[in-house]
């Protein structure tokens, strides 16, 4: 008798903490996650709308007649465009992407553009999250995006370095949206990690992976936020949810019960849990957050990029927006970066700062860089991230691989890090790849 005339208590209890979640759900804005974060400057931000812009050219089936190019066009010369592939020349291995020679700029741009919902093609490799996460030099990442990423590499390696070997004062710079940001942020790794065959140096490799999707553990996401940035405007759902691609990508039309089912599993996760999970995947590099509205306020307003490189806090919660999904599209994106690319310049011009002052603020904004990301790497170590590393100077990787450091840390023998140091590109894609009875090769379905 007693514990029935408990049952309305506890019923009560259920509502209020039911109605407390929504409730703080429904407050919860994207702008509290970057409302700590620096401001970023005209210089850093500046490729940002030019970038998105040469992405959505990649959509283009002719880009000498486009049919969907945005104000003001895309701002490249055809004749400069290296080559293009579609999903036929991919094999539905890898979205459509195209290497440009921007000779204005002194770069060799790698693009590859999202996934076209309303192309057939075969997306089981890039999409594939069944095998889970891929171990990959000291971290995890995703192993579809990781596999996609490895077949772009080996199918235009001889490209990059030709490129590079003609114009070896030029940047190597990758771009890419949504799940073309994930390729391009592993594709990065696989191109820092194998420079001698590339033929170019650290320093001339930058990525910029817009909307990107979440493919690397957290220890992998600060140690190279030297070299990749992502940028995601307001509330966009891809770099904060952690389910499956491939279901996410098969629910396009439960998005309300994914996103509800997904904030409650991040919501009643203990923080340090999320933290200390190795296999836990986050956003890629330096993140620049567009943010142009406001709780309880109607329309857009004049957008602010925040930045920063976070380790706790890291776009870890979904953001119940109407606006989830089309903060996720690179028109809106480009759209955005530009006003806020305007706004910039229009202060940059309102104070008049002379060229030798322009200067010398890139000289402190690369000190400013330079110490925000050591010290997101010595929080990394502080929370305890699993094999996260205190930093050296930055950008300074290339000089002593990670891995190396902690097993000379741990006492361990050299003969190990000279065979993992000896691991060449080639053994790597044996792990990767079978030869069927054709004499092609083929993806294994087993895990690295």
């Amino acid at each position: 008798m007693s514990f029935i005339c408990g049952l309305p208590i506890l019923e009560c209890v259920s509502c209020l903490a039911c109605a407390r979640w929504v409730w703080k759900k429904c407050l919860y804005t994207a702008g509290y996650e970057s409302e700590n974060w620096g401001l970023a400057t005209l210089e850093e931000f500046e490729p940002i709308p030019r970038i998105c812009r040469t992405i959505l050219a990649v959509y283009e089936d002719d880009i000498r007649n486009p049919q969907w190019a945005p104000e003001g066009g895309y701002g490249i010369n055809p004749d400069w465009i290296v080559l293009r592939k579609d999903y036929g020349d991919n094999q539905g291995r890898v979205t459509p992407y195209m290497i440009y020679l921007d000779h204005d700029r002194a770069e060799i741009i790698l693009a590859v553009s999202g996934l076209n919902l309303g192309k057939e093609s075969d997306y089981a490799v890039l999409l594939d999250n069944k095998l889970g996460q891929t171990e990959f030099h000291g971290g995890y990442v995703h192993n579809g995006l990781l596999k996609a990423a490895a077949w772009v590499f080996d199918a235009e390696c001889e490209v990059l370095r030709k490129l590079i070997a003609d114009n070896p004062t030029y940047m190597l710079t990758f771009i890419g949206h949504s799940l073309g940001a994930g390729v391009v942020a592993l594709l990065t790794m696989l191109a820092l990690h194998n420079r001698d065959k590339l033929g170019i140096q650290r320093d001339k490799i930058k990525c910029y992976a817009i909307a990107p999707a979440r493919c690397m553990s957290l220890n992998l996401a600060v140690r190279y936020a030297d070299v990749i940035n992502s940028i995601v405007l307001q509330d966009d759902f891809l770099p904060r949810t952690t389910t499956g691609l491939e279901s996410a990508f098969k629910s396009l039309l439960c998005w309300p019960c994914l996103l509800c089912l997904m904030c409650l599993k991040d919501t009643f996760i203990m923080e340090e849990k999320k933290l200390r999970d190795p296999r836990r995947l986050y956003a890629p590099g330096r993140l620049y957050h567009i943010v142009e509205r406001k709780p309880f306020r109607f329309g857009r307003f004049p957008p602010v990029v925040r930045t920063a490189v976070p380790v706790d806090g890291r776009f870890d919660h979904i953001v119940l927006s109407c606006n989830a999904t089309a903060d996720h599209a690179i028109l809106w994106i480009e759209s955005e970066s530009r006003r806020a690319l305007d706004l910039m310049l229009e202060k940059d011009q309102h104070t008049k700062i002379p060229p030798e002052q322009k200067m010398v603020r890139q000289e402190s904004l690369a000190r400013e860089h330079s110490e925000e990301y050591r010290a997101a790497l010595q929080r990394a170590v502080a929370l305890d991230i699993p094999r996260a590393y205190s930093p050296s100077s930055y950008g300074t990787f290339h000089e002593i691989d990670v891995e190396e450091d902690s097993e000379k840390s741990s006492g361990k023998g050299s003969s190990l890090s000279h065979k993992k140091r000896s691991e060449s590109w080639n053994e790597f894609v044996e792990h990767m790849f079978d030869v069927d009875d054709t004499g092609h090769m083929v993806f294994k379905k087993t895990t690295l």
